[in-house]
C-alpha cells in the first residue's frame, strides 16, 4: 500500500478504495460497446513490464549450440532437438525459445516480437533492490537520483496531462519508474478505483464528497492538487458502465496478477482515458532453487509472461499500432547452475519488445561464446548491452522523446536498431 509519505515523496497519488464494500465494476460497459465518450485523441501508449526477482536470460532464450553452457548446466540445458520430448522453439539456429513461451513464436515469426540477448545494467551489483532502483531511475551509479524515468519520459513528452491517466501503474504502490515531479497514480485494481458502499449509493457519494473536501481543505498543495485529480479520474470511471469487459477476438488472458494487470490496462487505452505510459509487474523470478526446466516454476513463469502479453496484443486489436510493450528485469542469472538446481543472482539476461514498428524477428545484442574466459568475472553472461540504449531508443521512437539528457542523465551511448 503507498503510504502518504510516498506521495509526497514522489509527487504523484496512488488512490485506492475505501474498502467500504460492493465493487461497481463502472468500466467495462463502456469498453464493451467501443463508443468512446472522451474527447481526447489517440496517443502513442508505452507498456513497460518489470520482472522482479532477475530472469534467468539463458534458460528463456538460450543459445542451445553452445557446449559451455551444456556443460555448465547438467540438469537445466534444454535442446531444440526435436528428438526431445520437449525442444526449444528454434528461432533462428542459435537461439531457442523455451517451450512454454510457444505463444510468442507467431509474433517473433511475424517480426512483430524482438529479443534483445546480453541486456543489463553496466553497474554490477547484484542485489536485487539496487538493481532495480538503478535500472527504475535510469541512473545505473546515483542511488540519490530522486526521479523516475518513465516519470522523466512523461515530463518531457511535450504536452500536458489531458487527463488523470496520463500515467497509470496498475499496482498496489507507485513504483519507482514513476516517481518525480510529473502526474502519475497507481491503481491496484480498476473495479476498487473510488468509494464504494454495496446497495447504498447514496452514503457511498456522501462519503466520497467527504473525502473530497478533506483533500480541498488540506494546507499542503501537493495534496491538494493530486486529491483533486484523482476524484476527477473517479468520477471519469464512474460514468461509464457495469457490464462484464469481454476481451476482443477470444482472447484469454491467465487468471494471475500480470494478467489481469494487463486486462486493465486495454480497457483503459481502449476507453481512451488518455493514457500514453503503463506499468505492471511480474514476480517470482528468483530461482534459486529447483528452477526446473521444460516444466516448473521458471516454466510457469514465462507461460504467464508470455500468455499474458500475447493475449494483451490480440485483445488490442486495431489499437495495436499505437502500442509498444515493453519487458525488463534487474538482472540474470549465473551461467553455471547450482547445487539446489537453481541459478544464483548473475549480470546479463534477455529482454522483449513487441510493437507493429519494432525491428522484430530477430535476438539482437551479443552473447559470447559461454567460455568461461568470455564470461563477467569468470561465472555470468557479459551485459553488452546497456539498458539504457534500449529504453532511449523505444521512448525517442516510439513516444517521439528526445531529450536523452534529461531522460538518461550522464549517458550517451549508441541505440542498437531494435525500432524501425
Amino acid at each position: 500500500m503507498t503510504t502518504r509519505r510516498g506521495f509526497l515523496k514522489s509527487g504523484a497519488l496512488a488512490l485506492f478504495a475505501a474498502s467500504l464494500g460492493g465493487v461497481p465494476n463502472f468500466l467495462a460497459q463502456a469498453t464493451n460497446s467501443r463508443k468512446l465518450m472522451l474527447p481526447y485523441k489517440k496517443n502513442k501508449i508505452l507498456v513497460c513490464i518489470f520482472q522482479r526477482g532477475a530472469m534467468d536470460g539463458l534458460m528463456a532464450v538460450t543459445p542451445f549450440t553452445d557446449a559451455h553452457l551444456q556443460l555448465a548446466r547438467p540438469s537445466l540445458f534444454m535442446t531444440a532437438a526435436q528428438s526431445s520430448s520437449n525442444p526449444l522453439l528454434d528461432l533462428d539456429g542459435r537461439f531457442g525459445l523455451h517451450p512454454a513461451m510457444k505463444s510468442f513464436e507467431p509474433l517473433f515469426r511475424e517480426k512483430r516480437l524482438a529479443i534483445v540477448h546480453g541486456m543489463g545494467s553496466p553497474n554490477p551489483t547484484r542485489s536485487h533492490f539496487d538493481a532495480q532502483d538503478f535500472m527504475e531511475t535510469g541512473t545505473p551509479f546515483d542511488k540519490g537520483t530522486a526521479s523516475g524515468w518513465l516519470n522523466r519520459a512523461v515530463g518531457l513528452m511535450g504536452h500536458e496531462a489531458a487527463t488523470p491517466f496520463q500515467a497509470v501503474s496498475l499496482t498496489s504502490s507507485l513504483p519507482r519508474s514513476f516517481y518525480g515531479d510529473h502526474s502519475a497514480i497507481a491503481i491496484s485494481n480498476l473495479q476498487d478505483f473510488g468509494v464504494q458502499m454495496r446497495g447504498n449509493q447514496k452514503a457511498a457519494m456522501a462519503a466520497s464528497k467527504n473525502f473530497e473536501d478533506l483533500y480541498d481543505q488540506t494546507s499542503s498543495s501537493l495534496l491538494n492538487k493530486t486529491g483533486k485529480e484523482s476524484f476527477e479520474a473517479v468520477k471519469m470511471l464512474s460514468k461509464v458502465g457495469s457490464r462484464n469487459y469481454l476481451p476482443a477476438n477470444n482472447a484469454v488472458y491467465p487468471n494471475s496478477p500480470l494478467g489481469n494487470s494487463l486486462k486493465q490496462i486495454a480497457q483503459m487505452i481502449k476507453l481512451d482515458v488518455g493514457l500514453e505510459v503503463a506499468f505492471a509487474e511480474s514476480g517470482g523470478w528468483d530461482t534459486h532453487y529447483n528452477q526446473g526446466t521444460a516444466n516448473g516454476t521458471f516454466a510457469r513463469n514465462v507461460n504467464d509472461l508470455s500468455q499474458s502479453i500475447t493475449a494483451f496484443w490480440t485483445d488490442l486489436d486495431a489499437y495495436q499500432d499505437d502500442v509498444n510493450v515493453m519487458t525488463m528485469t534487474e538482472f540474470g542469472r549465473t551461467v553455471h547452475q547450482n547445487g539446489s538446481n537453481g541459478t544464483d543472482h548473475g549480470r546479463g539476461s534477455c529482454m522483449f519488445i513487441l510493437g507493429n514498428e519494432v525491428n522484430g524477428g530477430l535476438v539482437h545484442g551479443h552473447v559470447p561464446p559461454l567460455a568461461k574466459e568470455n564470461l563477467e568475472d569468470g561465472r555470468d553472461l557479459p551485459v553488452t548491452t546497456d539498458f539504457r540504449s534500449i529504453f532511449s531508443e523505444v521512448a525517442g521512437k516510439h513516444l517521439n522523446i528526445q531529450n536523452e539528457k534529461v531522460l538518461f542523465p550522464n549517458w550517451n551511448g549508441q541505440k542498437i536498431g531494435v525500432i524501425r
